[in-house]
């Protein structure tokens, strides 16, 4: 008997593997769970738009699930289907907030065969990735919810979902690069270690019990008060807890995502503080959405705390008072809009606009929103304790520029800062990059309007983690008679 035939075979299914790990291939598969009329069965009728051919609202919606499972199914590489249980539901909403939804994942398994990490927890979708095997064959490996009543009177009235593939959502949201990024979250973009509490995952009702570890990201975060690693057995839960508040104290070691960083991150944004006072020195800055950006050299100019006459005085709501042109005004924040503030800095003559935060936080800060095309000046926010100890040794010469010695969304050693605000923001801490990203990156915590639906430096931490760990392929050679 031959045995030719078999081997040919087998060569065969060899070489069609190697072709589809090449291309980054993954079959991902959507699970319709809504009931008749509700979510993706929603028969209401809609003109196709941006790229979406549908003509039902379910229909639309359906279609931007399989587009984003199309996009990451192109750049990952999985032999095994990774199924995405989907529903639309009444989510937590009012007129001016909502849930958007959410996407994670069903599963975690450890110690399967592949795993780069023994003794850690990994999402079943990267875990059966790992094993080429499904290990939970009768489950899901991922559930998605998004709220079905955005947009309503009652559930943040005046937007709405947009279901287009082109970016163009306007005044909506942009529903493909939401579920992009929860998408994201499910495959692996998250830490299964509580932040609250630094208590690596366990389950101890397994027989027999399995004991905390780590997850695969974990692996990754690197405590930069400490210098260790957050699956590092000698790191403490208090100093894990501590780190994740620690803003840019917290960032990530993987070399390709770091890598992307370097390699497409801007240059970062700064107040640069000199006078030989005690607050001489650089500081990280949030940037304003309104005004002209930062650039180099910048503008440099005495600093100078605005009055407006009326208490609290600084606040810059109203006119200034005796404000001196040609400086950077200092305010504080409240009591009205950041574009009023700057509206009434430039009015007065100044230069640039520095606001200081009011309550206490963590560098670096959040950026300054508002619209007003009028508005000819920079504007930056600064930390309360920064904005303190600037304010305690004027007068002194600041500079708002950018800086080439580090990059925005990065540290001065080149590592992408994670998300660690303080106070702690439960389901958006640790398991995100840092808002000071600048180009915006998918899996920060909010939705910027110019991301383009790619994946950016989430690919590359998947990178890191192991989505593209070459898996053993073994032949069983067989003797030909």
């Amino acid at each position: 008997m031959t045995r030719t035939t078999p081997r040919l075979v087998l060569a065969i299914l060899v070489m069609a593997l190697v072709a589809a790990t090449a291309q980054g291939a993954a079959t991902i598969v959507i699970i319709n769970n809504d009931p008749a009329g509700v979510g993706f069965n929603d028969p209401t009728p809609a003109a196709p738009v941006g790229g979406n051919p549908g003509t039902t609202i379910g229909q639309q919606r359906l279609n931007v699930f399989n587009q984003a499972a199309s996009i990451w199914g192109a750049a990952l590489d999985s032999t095994v289907t990774i199924n995405v249980q989907a529903t639309w539901e009444a989510l937590t909403c009012d007129a001016s907030s909502a849930v958007l939804g959410s996407c994670g994942a069903l599963a975690v398994d450890f110690d399967f065969a592949n795993a780069p990490f023994t003794s850690t927890w990994y999402l079943i979708a990267l875990a059966n990735r790992l094993a080429t095997t499904d290990l939970d064959p009768t489950g899901n490996d991922m559930r998605a919810r998004f709220n079905v009543n955005l947009g309503s009177p009652t559930c943040l009235a005046g937007s709405g979902w947009y279901y287009g593939f082109d970016g163009n959502e306007g005044a909506l949201i942009d529903f493909l690069a939401v579920l992009l990024h929860e998408m994201g979250h499910g495959l692996g973009f998250a830490t299964t270690t509580s932040g609250t509490s630094g208590v690596w995952l366990s389950d101890p009702t397994a027989i027999p019990p399995i004991p905390p570890m780590p997850s695969a990201y974990d692996h990754f975060l690197l405590d930069g008060t400490t210098g260790l690693l957050w699956s590092d057995p000698t790191e403490t839960n208090p100093q894990r807890v501590a780190s994740a508040i620690t803003g840019v104290g917290l960032t990530w070691t993987g070399a390709n995502a770091d890598a992307y960083g370097v390699a497409n991150m801007d240059d970062a944004p700064q107040l640069v503080v000199s006078g030989d006072g005690a607050a001489n020195g650089s500081y990280y800055v949030g940037t304003a959405s309104f005004g002209p950006p930062l650039s180099s050299p910048g503008v440099t100019a005495m600093m100078e705390v605005a009055n407006d006459g009326t208490a609290p005085n600084s606040d810059a709501c109203t006119a200034l008072t005796g404000f001196t042109a040609g400086r950077l005004c200092v305010v504080d924040r409240g009591t009205c809009t950041f574009v009023i503030k700057a509206a009434n800095c430039q009015t007065a003559g100044a230069v640039g606009m520095i606001v200081v935060e009011n309550a206490a936080g963590v560098p670096p800060p959040a950026g300054l929103g508002g619209t007003d095309p009028s508005i000819t000046i920079p504007a930056v926010r600064v930390t309360l304790s920064d904005g303190t100890l600037i304010k305690a040794n004027l007068p002194a010469t600041g500079n708002l520029s950018t800086t080439a010695t580090r990059l925005a969304g990065m540290n001065v050693s080149g590592r992408m800062l994670m998300y660690a605000p303080s106070p702690y923001q439960s389901g958006s801490s640790v398991s995100h990059w840092d808002t000071s990203a600048s180009p915006n990156l998918l899996m920060e915590p909010a939705i910027n309007a110019d991301l383009n639906h790619t994946l950016d430096a989430t690919l590359e931490l998947f990178r890191d983690i192991g989505w593209f760990v070459p898996v053993p392929v073994e032949l069983m050679f067989l003797e030909i008679e």
